[in-house]
């Protein structure tokens, strides 16, 4: 506060302790004399930036939640992270309404999984606007090419790029902290150190999740690391953890695929050949087909986190979390 103003408050206040009058006094007058020594002592309102220019911050969109977590992580306070699909929803089969595509279009930038996960991005790149935008988190990390990706190799058509589901094995995210750092600093460089404090912070964390799920793992006997689920998921867990992912009720990397009858027929052998324990089984898919295999073969139906985080204050509400959820409904299944 400046000088001028202090020491005629000073004086005020002094003058008027002596009674409960002097006091009245002081209270009734001090928004009159506020007015005029802010007047004289302060800059003009015109040199004060506006609370809107002090509060503004650059808006982030994130597509799947599980990226926003981590978006959210590494940017802190700094910036506005608003996730484009709510939570429960398959990133495979979303498709954005023209608000959301504007919402695209308006963001500063926007981090998306990439590796062909988010379909619907792809007609948008242009239509929107937001190829110069788009930051794909799981750039850097070398994708799991299925079998049928590998034998395809060199032909004309085209099978996919490999395994878009990264953030399985949380080392594949610390890349993902590592590229969002990278973009944001970018973006806002006066808060650069803000975000690498931030994700090195993250990166800690991470590590110890590494930690922690290796000693769940060592629960279960390796002949039962073995994993039936509804898609193809957790190859880059798998791979990590010394799990096999010896079968999928749905072909591909994509919860839209449908499994032909010897397909099923096949998956349904392969689990009763293994001694499979239990099919696992994402909570943003239609769980009909998952059912009826393991009425067929007597198995446990497990379901758990894949696409999506949980709804807030939920049991996955965070990427630590959602990591945790699975790992331990995984051992508990299977050892």
């Amino acid at each position: 506060m400046h000088a001028c103003f202090i020491m005629k408050m000073n004086f005020i206040i002094n003058k008027s302790s002596d009674s409960m009058r002097s006091k009245y006094f002081l209270f009734t007058l001090i928004p009159t004399l506020l007015h005029t020594f802010l007047a004289a002592c302060v800059p003009a309102i015109s040199d004060i930036p506006k609370e809107e220019e002090q509060d503004a911050k650059q808006i982030v969109v994130a597509t799947t939640t599980i990226v926003g977590d981590v978006v959210r992580s590494v940017a802190g306070e700094a910036v506005e992270v608003v996730v484009l699909l709510p939570p429960g929803t398959d990133p495979h089969g979303f498709e954005p309404t023209p608000q959301e595509i504007a919402l695209l279009s308006e963001a500063d930038v926007v981090f998306a999984n990439g590796a062909g996960l988010e379909e619907f991005l792809e007609p948008l790149i242009e239509s929107a606007g937001v190829e110069d935008k788009i930051v794909f988190v799981s750039e850097g990390i070398t994708l799991i090419k299925s079998a049928t990706e590998q034998e395809s190799e060199g032909e004309d058509h085209e099978y996919g790029v490999g395994d878009p589901h990264t953030w399985s094995d949380p080392n594949n995210v610390m890349v993902w902290v590592s590229n969002i750092e990278h973009a944001l600093s970018e973006l806002d460089a006066d808060n650069a150190g803000y975000y690498h404090a931030n994700a090195e912070a993250y990166k800690e964390q991470l590590k110890e999740l590494d930690g922690w799920i290796r000693e769940q793992v060592s629960n279960v006997a390796e002949e039962h690391r073995r994993l039936v689920t509804d898609h193809q998921v957790f190859a880059y867990f798998a791979e990590e953890y010394g799990f096999i992912q010896v079968g999928t009720l749905l072909p591909g990397y994509s919860t839209m695929a449908e499994p032909s009858a010897q397909e099923l027929a096949r998956i349904e052998d392969t689990i009763h050949e293994l001694g499979v324990k239990a099919v696992f089984v994402g909570n943003t898919v239609n769980p009909n087909l998952a059912q009826r295999v393991t009425e067929d073969t007597g198995l446990q139906l497990i379901f758990i986190y894949t696409g999506s985080l949980s709804e807030p204050g939920g049991e996955a509400e965070t990427y630590l979390e959602y990591i945790q959820y699975n790992v331990s409904a995984i051992v508990d299944a299977l050892k």
